[in-house]
């Protein structure tokens, strides 16, 4: 195939990092940027789609100043980026307000409102949780109705960025299954889900699998960047279902957690099976012929970063403060929903707590409560999964929360199954972005590209104390439903 190298982009919600990939997988440079969240009210959150180009601009400019041998041979690009959020276009293709992102909670009411009427479960496979699109566009039309009916076309911020590249408005199926809008069984858009939300398919992007092309790199930006020849354009995919293609998570028992700023347990599926009843999220992946399942958890390592901010701490301190094995669950105990919660609860109004704090409790016990509480919570989703059929022998941790060998060893023990600890290096939704590029532009069987990564380590549920974290997680189940009547 010669020097081909390929790129791949990831939109976070606080930052964009960019990731240049060998053709034999090889990671050779890589680079970020980071951009603000406004939240201008309770609950809302948004973000002008401009400082995504800003980011991606620089950050590509960047490599090309330290890499340009490597980015002249750029052949393809693929996006990855932050599910959920409302991008909305006039007819002159100009944005018309903030995006209204994943964690934006504004349109609880709506979304209520759409899961109430039958079909949206049924065809979309899915709860509609107030974080999804669909709710957002109804939130518009009736609180900025003159903006709504401006709106021209929806995009989800990873396709905006793919439209800014290419000047075509696209979509892929892993994160077009999380509009509320999409079939996911058949993987195309349901035109009496859009009608039931008062919107169209012309107001749609095209929709295509993540490893496909959907066009060429503007050659004005490929001319600014360095990159020589025509540079294709993949579908790319959610940050989720990209990262499963960073870890290799495809086939039908594979599965993840993410310790990141949410919380994640993902499954991969060969098949269509969506329990909506369960919270767990049944989406396309990002290959065609593949599905995949989860539970999410809003607050995990931001639940840390909540407790370090408050404290004055930095995380990770907090974090070694408790060694690095477990000896048994604390008196306190904490939940998680300081921005609400997702699975199993599907509730954007309950926040989080303490509980059982002693005279004599400090900032250790609290550490230790909110980390027993991001990983209950996650046996929450486990547990979520299994209602569906899927069951999980093992899975990869990833994420910044991965990093403590203290919370791996609780989560395993929590979750009482076996978690693995790729090597060191590269193998989150960038990687997984820039794999998508390299068979949209070879071809290639996405099975021998997106292979798992080399293990280093595996923790193992502590059996001697598998018994009394279950004790202590039931108890911990009880908190929910007594909190709910305060709030």
């Amino acid at each position: 195939m010669g020097k081909s190298l390929f790129l791949g982009l990831d939109l976070g919600t606080s930052g964009l990092k960019a990731l240049l990939l060998d053709n034999r997988g090889k990671t050779i440079a890589t680079g970020d940027r980071t951009y603000p969240v406004s939240h201008p009210l309770t609950g809302w959150s948004e973000q002008d789609p401009a400082d995504w180009v800003h980011a991606c601009n620089e950050v590509l400019t960047e490599l090309a100043g330290s890499h340009p041998d490597e980015m002249a041979d750029v052949k393809g690009i693929g996006v990855s980026g932050q599910m959920h959020g409302a991008t909305v276009l006039g007819k002159d293709r100009q944005v018309i307000r903030p995006c209204i992102l994943w964690n934006d909670v504004r349109s609880h009411v709506q979304a209520a409102r759409l899961d109430g009427i039958p079909e949206f479960r049924e065809i979309s496979g899915n709860i509609v949780f107030p974080g999804f699109t669909a709710p957002k566009l109804v939130w518009m039309a009736e609180n900025e109705p003159d903006l709504f009916s401006a709106v021209d076309m929806v995009l989800l911020p990873k396709d905006y960025l793919n439209f800014w590249l290419t000047g075509i408005c696209a979509s892929d199926m892993s994160d077009s299954a999380g509009t509320s809008w999409l079939d996911v069984g058949a993987r195309d858009w349901s035109d009496e889900l859009l009608s039931k939300s008062g919107m169209r398919r012309d107001q749609m992007p095209d929709l295509h699998e993540g490893c496909n092309v959907i066009g060429a790199l503007k050659p004005e930006l490929a001319t600014q960047w360095g990159i020589d020849g025509k540079v294709a354009v993949v579908g790319g995919g959610g940050d989720n279902a990209a990262a499963a293609c960073g870890l290799g998570t495809l086939r039908e028992g594979d599965g993840f957690v993410s310790l990141g700023t949410s919380g994640v347990l993902l499954a991969g599926k060969e098949q269509f099976s969506p329990m909506p009843s369960s919270a767990v999220h049944t989406f396309c992946h990002a290959v065609p012929g593949r599905w995949y399942q989860m539970g999410v958890i809003l607050a995990a390592t931001d639940s840390l970063n909540w407790l370090s901010r408050n404290l004055g701490r930095d995380p990770q301190n907090l974090s070694e403060e408790l060694g690095e094995t477990i000896s048994g669950p604390g008196q306190m105990q904490f939940l998680p929903y300081l921005s609400g919660e997702r699975t199993p609860h599907n509730d954007s109004e309950i926040r989080g707590a303490f509980l059982n704090i002693d005279i004599s409790s400090g900032q250790a016990e609290m550490t230790q409560a909110v980390l027993e509480g991001v990983s209950f919570a996650l046996r929450d989703s486990l547990e979520a999964l299994k209602s569906t059929g899927t069951s999980l022998n093992r899975v990869l941790a990833t994420g910044g929360g991965s990093q403590s060998p203290y919370w791996v060893e609780l989560l395993a023990t929590v979750l009482n199954i076996p978690i693995d600890l790729p090597e060191k290096g590269e193998f989150g939704a960038a990687l997984g972005a820039a794999r998508l590029a390299m068979i949209g532009v070879t071809g290639a069987n996405p099975d021998d590209i997106m292979t798992q990564p080399r293990i280093a380590n595996t923790i193992s549920p502590r059996r001697d104390l598998v018994a009394t974290y279950e004790v202590a997680y039931q108890s911990w189940r009880t908190i929910y439903p007594a909190v709910k009547v305060l709030t």
